[in-house]
């Protein structure tokens, strides 16, 4: 009899611990609930609905207010829905909802799952900026010494005003010794500028130029631009048309480019995912794509929520891109290094 009670009781005179794992308590009140299934079906409509504006933005029609063109502009951020949505799939038990909330989460991770690794590598030959300025900028020497400052080798600035480029000027007079502004863009360098010319994006003033930088990796055509600015109102929806004049106008130049190396750097009001900046985008690629870290947002400063200022290259490998902090600007600077194809290195 004594052994018969040690066999039942284990070592100790206590009782074994007969109580079922938490998880595989949860899995039984699962299997036993019949509505496990039928619970969640707005959720699960919602997780579909969410992954098809991913996957088929490019069907979004821009016939309508542009939507199409809104819906890509802020792409990244629909994947905010998914977590939220897993949430209240849980907190509802919902089987249903569980298994539509791996479809968007899926389609998010094929689009923009490269981003949130580390790319950022090392070397390089030339390190080239862009920053929209903002005309209402209150202290441009501050912001013309704040990007000097990145060590950029090329400087691309945006919205300057007649009355602040002297100003511009005199801030980074020390550090490049050779410059040129068409219009409202202008471009600073430490290597020696030519072929210089406004270019045409079919607006009636200049907001882009092109310029041939002779860097000791060999001859670089560089593009600077600022196509028009968009924006989204109740009765007209998203006004980009003038945008995506411009930036077929700005794709075709780039097109005609003879130098098998080139760089555009500017504010293109609009991100890579946009099909209305396809014309520039099909023939360059993003260096925050191919070597950044994370998506790089740039507007607005305070609050950045898309990459509408961008680094593009052609014939040209990108080493690392980053944002550089804010200045008076409403926009941030961002910065990249490139390895020239040709230095042999």
């Amino acid at each position: 009899m004594a052994q018969a009670y040690k066999t039942e009781a284990g070592s100790g005179g206590q009782e074994p611990d007969r109580r079922e794992p938490r998880f595989q308590r949860l899995l039984d009140t699962l299997r036993g609930d019949r509505r496990i299934w039928r619970r969640g079906i707005v959720l699960a409509v919602c997780a579909v609905l969410i992954a098809f504006l991913m996957v088929l933005h490019a069907q979004i029609p821009n016939t309508v207010g542009n939507l199409g063109s809104l819906n890509e502009t802020f792409l990244p951020w629909l994947g905010v829905f998914i977590p939220v949505l897993l949430g209240l799939a849980l907190l509802r038990r919902s089987a249903t909802a569980l298994i539509a909330v791996l479809l968007p989460a899926i389609v998010w991770f094929s689009l923009f799952g490269s981003l949130v690794f580390d790319k950022t590598g090392s070397g390089g030959d030339l390190t080239v900026a862009q920053h929209n300025v903002n005309a209402d900028n209150a202290n441009p020497s501050g912001t013309a010494r704040a990007v000097a400052a990145s060590g950029a080798d090329v400087v691309a600035l945006e919205e300057l005003t007649e009355t602040v480029v002297p100003v511009y000027e005199k801030a980074l007079a020390g550090a490049y010794k050779y410059h040129s502004v068409q219009g409202t863009v202008g471009l600073w360098s430490k290597y020696p500028l030519s072929d210089v010319k406004a270019v045409d994006i079919k607006l009636g003033w200049t907001r882009a130029m092109r310029a041939t930088v002779t860097a000791p990796g060999g001859q670089l055509a560089v593009y600077v631009a600022h196509l028009p600015s968009v924006r989204v109102k109740i009765e007209a929806g998203f006004t980009a048309r003038q945008r995506d004049k411009s930036a077929n106008a700005l794709g075709d130049a780039i097109s005609a480019e003879k130098l098998p190396m080139s760089v555009l750097l500017g504010d293109l009001n609009g991100t890579m995912n946009d099909r209305a900046l396809n014309g520039i985008t099909a023939q360059m690629r993003s260096t925050q794509g191919a070597a950044g870290s994370g998506f790089g947002f740039s507007w607005p400063a305070s609050f950045p929520m898309a990459r509408i200022d961008q680094i593009l290259v052609k014939g040209v490998e990108p080493v690392t891109s980053w944002s550089l902090p804010e200045t008076g600007s409403d926009h941030l600077p961002i910065a990249a290094r490139v390895k020239l194809a040709d230095t042999g290195s």
